[in-house]
């Protein structure tokens, strides 16, 4: 019979919640939690023979380590597939099943995961392992399960897949060249005409769509306005604190810098890593402008400046990630009665 090996969290795994978030990688060679549901979606076509869980917080904030132990466990099971959550809407959990199913399936071990098609996992991961799509939460278990071991079944019996759409995974971007009885010029005049017609009609070429946000009005009072900075050009506090990566970045700063009036090389650098740092690191204010508006601030241009930078890196960071960091600093910046911000260009 075919090995499975499930990876899960602390939280399905039954340990915790937050307070366990932090619980290093460990494995039990029986079924746990959703695996039980999973056993018997899979029947007697395969069997778990071990689940390995981790912390959502440990693998993210140790995804290295976190990666190499999880897998060291994955690999001693000798599995036939991996099977990775599902993750459903939660970000980190998101992360940990999509990058250690890619690990699994970069060293020759097929993988499936679930999520929902919103959760960051799904940008980052889809073109490295098998995401079936799922709702946002527990109340879509069975279907998750169902959906993981059916695709999951089709990779260990070895046969090949049909595209993303007739399988039920999400999309990897990747094409296949093969022989069409209809010429291209000929297949996009009919998907014209259907169009016209108002019928239904798939594109051959998906291109990716991005929310439209309208601006925001003009600020009426500028002389009493509060503003914030906001950057992903990357520039942090000297020697990085938070360890935000120089890209793809996962996660945001948030710093204080009611007490500054400069920043110097002393104080603050640039880990960008998409742009020549140079400059950005002689003098940080080129992409933080910090000097030049606390004399704005002092000639009265405008109220304040609000006490707290937030800044990141843009590069390579996936639209899941930024739409997160948005929605989060937002909240924080209406909370505190800010009445615009600068998201300073690189």
């Amino acid at each position: 019979m075919k090995r499975i090996v499930h990876y899960i969290n602390q939280f399905y795994a039954g340990i915790g919640g937050e307070e366990k978030a932090d619980r290093t990688p460990f494995f039990e060679d029986k079924v746990i939690g959703p695996g039980m549901g999973l056993a018997k979606e899979f029947g007697d076509r395969a069997q778990i023979v071990r689940t390995v869980v981790c912390g959502d917080s440990y693998y993210g904030e140790h995804t290295e380590e976190a990666r190499r132990q999880c897998l060291e466990m994955i690999r001693e099971a000798k599995p036939d597939l991996l099977v990775a959550g599902p993750a459903f809407n939660a970000g980190r959990y998101g992360f940990a099943c999509g990058d250690i199913a890619a690990a699994a399936s970069e060293n020759g071990i097929p993988s499936v995961t679930a999520m929902y098609r919103e959760n960051p996992g799904v940008e980052l991961f889809s073109k490295k392992t098998y995401i079936v799509p799922c709702g946002d939460s527990a109340r879509t278990m069975a279907q998750a399960l169902s959906g993981m071991a059916r695709l999951g079944a089709k990779l260990l019996s070895g046969e090949a897949l049909r595209p993303a759409r007739e399988e039920g995974y999400i999309h990897r971007g990747i094409r296949k060249n093969f022989l069409h009885e209809k010429r291209g010029a000929e297949r996009a005049v009919e998907m014209l005409l259907k169009k016209l017609r108002g019928e239904e009609f798939r594109t051959e070429y998906e291109m990716p769509v991005f929310n439209k946000i309208p601006p925001a009005p003009p600020l009426k009072d500028l002389a009493h306005a509060t503003i914030a900075l906001v950057s992903s050009g990357g520039v942090v506090p000297f020697g990085n604190p938070d360890h935000i990566r120089v890209s793809s970045a996962e996660t945001y700063g948030t710093y204080d810098i009611s007490g500054l009036s400069d920043l110097t090389p002393e104080n603050y650098e640039s880990v960008h890593g998409g742009y020549d740092r140079t400059w950005a690191n002689l003098d940080p204010d080129v992409v933080i402008p910090i000097d030049v508006l606390r004399e704005l601030e002092r000639e009265g241009v405008f109220g304040k400046l609000h006490p707290f930078l937030y800044t990141t890196t843009g590069t390579g960071t996936a639209v899941a990630f930024a739409e997160k960091f948005g929605r989060e600093i937002g909240e924080e910046l209406k909370k505190a009665g800010v009445d615009a911000a600068i998201l300073t260009s690189t």
